[in-house]
């Protein structure tokens, strides 16, 4: 991969840097962490801002509402918003990066009509409904039933980790439609309102104090068929390309974010003196090497899902379970530049370190990862 910018590429930075420089000093101050509503309001008003230049999926194909850019344009982007300061996706993550690539790649004609415009404008907030009490990293063991009665589905069930159930107003959903079926051939996905009634939705606190994931009680929820992404008890493998993009370039911009976090890192042990501090020093290095090569697995990434009309491949799993075990590192040395016992460590990069504890956990366990690239990519033999 040729990774100098071309004369295209170089105008488009600095076309995008001039539109930066001119905008963000004019927004208003972020809400705080707990305040989602304000929250909604703030990361999709920046989105609208983002639709109404033609930033809004920059990526995407054309006939899903995007602009088709090429994978160094998306990635330029990333770059110069990050460098920026520029907000990022918040509440909108599930929409912008899990369940509007998946109805992109899956949905109806219809249905990339009804859903994708709103999520590129920031009208709509996604959240999403996968894993339950008695099926996290075991997904397909899923229990939440859906029943047919004529043009609807009645849902019946319990979903945990929902992120962004307090604002959103639609859930993608993994329903059990098959019961009698082997595991992984029951399941369908499902576009679910959030104001449909028999939908309950009681917030969760996390380590770090924030509510963002929360558990989700569906009693007897009527769902339209004509909802569904994919044929019914297809949902397995709808669910693998959702889960693929969360996996291989929903992580994009969060790399972008770690190398600059490093910098400041970086700038933080030189001012204060303990850059002759070997082990420090060699810590910080390793990182720099680890996230540089990160960026460029990204880049891969990103090129590679175009090639293959949009959806990633198993090499997404080599990237996040490197990725989320560098980031761990990454705010553990944070938390020994800046004082272990809190004294001199702002709110953010609390939270940011406390954040990093569930990236091994988020989009599929390590161990998971592990199993994928070990089958999938070595062509190793299933454990028992």
């Amino acid at each position: 991969m040729d990774l100098a910018d071309t004369d295209e590429e170089r105008e488009f930075r600095a076309r995008l840097r001039e539109w930066l420089a001119a905008v963000l000093p004019g927004l208003p101050a972020k809400p705080g962490p707990d305040d989602w509503p304000g929250r909604r309001a703030y990361d999709t008003a920046w989105q609208r801002m983002l639709y109404d230049v033609g930033y809004a999926g920059l990526h995407w194909p054309v006939d899903a509402g995007g602009r088709g850019a090429t994978p160094t344009q998306h990635l330029i982007f990333l770059e110069e918003t990050e460098r920026a300061g520029a907000p990022y996706v918040g509440a909108n993550f599930v929409g912008l990066l899990h369940a509007g690539p998946t109805i992109a790649a899956e949905g109806t004609a219809g249905q990339r009509a009804r859903w994708l415009p709103p999520v590129l404008r920031g009208d709509e907030i996604w959240c999403q409904g996968f894993s339950e009490p008695e099926a996290g990293s075991d997904l397909a063991s899923l229990r939440t039933r859906a029943v047919r009665d004529g043009d609807h589905y009645v849902v019946t069930g319990q979903k945990i980790w929902t992120s962004h159930a307090e604002v959103a107003d639609w859930c993608e959903l993994l329903v059990r439609t098959d019961p009698a079926a082997p595991k992984h051939r029951g399941i369908s996905w499902l576009a679910m309102r959030m104001d449909a009634p028999g939908v309950t939705v009681r917030p969760l606190r996390t380590l770090a104090g924030s509510t963002e994931f929360a558990e989700m009680f569906l009693d007897e929820v009527r769902v339209p068929v004509s909802h569904r992404v994919g044929a019914e008890n297809d949902g397995w493998r709808v669910t693998m390309v959702t889960l693929s993009f969360e996996r291989g370039t929903a992580f994009v911009g969060e790399v972008v974010a770690c190398r600059r976090t490093l910098s400041a890192l970086a700038a933080e042990v030189r001012r204060s003196g303990r850059w002759d501090d070997p082990v420090l020093r060699r810590t910080l290095g390793r990182l720099n090497a680890e996230f540089r090569a990160l960026w460029r697995l990204t880049q891969w990434n990103v090129a590679e899902a175009q090639r293959s009309g949009g959806v990633p491949g198993t090499g997404g799993s080599v990237f996040k379970l490197r990725y989320s075990q560098a980031r761990q590192e990454l705010y553990d040395a944070a938390a020994e530049v800046l004082g272990a016992d809190g004294a001199d460590l702002d709110r953010e990069w609390v939270l940011d370190r406390l954040t990093s504890l569930s990236y091994t956990i988020a989009a599929g366990t390590s161990q998971i990862q592990q199993n994928i690239v070990a089958e999938r990519i070595l062509g190793l033999p299933k454990g028992r």
